[in-house]
């Protein structure tokens, strides 16, 4: 490491040091006065020396072994925590589920279609929303994708899905008017091990539930096709860069 990233890193945790150990010694005392208990006292109940303490008190804690920190914590009834902050290189929790969405975004925009992330159903609602709505004025379609990562409740998330096709329209309606319009929707699941597994052992509670061609639907969101107006299901690979279709039981 070069001696001026050295310097500047030691100059960070100094500085970095000062501010705990500073809050931790505000810590003990203002924990050890509640008690009303004198330093001596609380250095005999965590069997460290009574300067060990002081030092704590004073902010120049630094030099003292976590141990010895737990033992003072432990002895005024709290628990001393250590942690890391949230690694920035780190994915977020959803990083399976946006990974799906970001695919179907850039697929609607080659399209042609405007595209919405987390399109309100129900704008006076926004806990009501499609994982990615695309939206073609022209043809009056309005296509809502629910990115899947992981099925989970299947009973729960088809009635989910029903429900916002149901609220879309009512949407649609007040973007088009009353002519014809198309509202329709489709599953896009990533396809794992677990998930392809539950979809082969309840075959015909899917089948039922995405009636319309899976083929048709994998075209539609990859090239660019009409839509079926019925609900669908196709697959996304794991690595959430393409999309295939579903082998459906017929």
């Amino acid at each position: 490491m070069p001696r001026t990233r050295r310097s500047e890193l030691t100059a960070e945790a100094r500085r970095v040091n000062t501010e705990q150990m500073a809050r931790a010694g505000w810590e003990v005392r203002t924990s050890r006065r509640l008690r009303k208990l004198t330093q001596r006292r609380l250095a005999e109940l965590a069997g460290v020396g009574r300067t060990t303490v002081g030092r704590m008190e004073a902010g120049r804690g630094a030099g003292v072994s976590v141990d010895s920190w737990q033992r003072v914590a432990i002895a005024l009834g709290r628990r001393m925590r250590l942690s890391f902050d949230r690694d920035t290189l780190e994915e977020p929790v959803d990083a399976g589920h946006l990974v799906i969405q970001d695919l179907l975004l850039r697929l609607g925009r080659a399209h042609g279609y405007a595209r919405t992330f987390e399109l309100p159903t129900k704008p006076a609602d926004p806990t009501h929303s499609v994982d990615v709505g695309w939206r073609a004025d022209h043809r009056r379609f309005l296509v809502l994708l629910e990115a899947v990562n992981i099925v989970k409740d299947i009973g729960a998330a088809a009635r989910s899905s029903a429900r916002k096709v149901a609220q879309a329209e009512d949407l649609a309606s007040a973007l088009w008017g009353t002519g014809p319009h198309l509202v329709t929707g489709c599953w896009v699941v990533r396809a794992t091990k677990r998930n392809r597994a539950l979809v082969a052992r309840y075959p015909d509670v899917f089948a039922s539930r995405f009636p319309a061609s899976s083929v048709a639907w994998a075209r539609a969101v990859t090239e660019g096709s009409a839509p079926p107006r019925e609900p669908g299901l196709v697959w996304c690979d794991v690595a959430a860069t393409r999309i295939f279709p579903w082998r459906q039981r017929r």
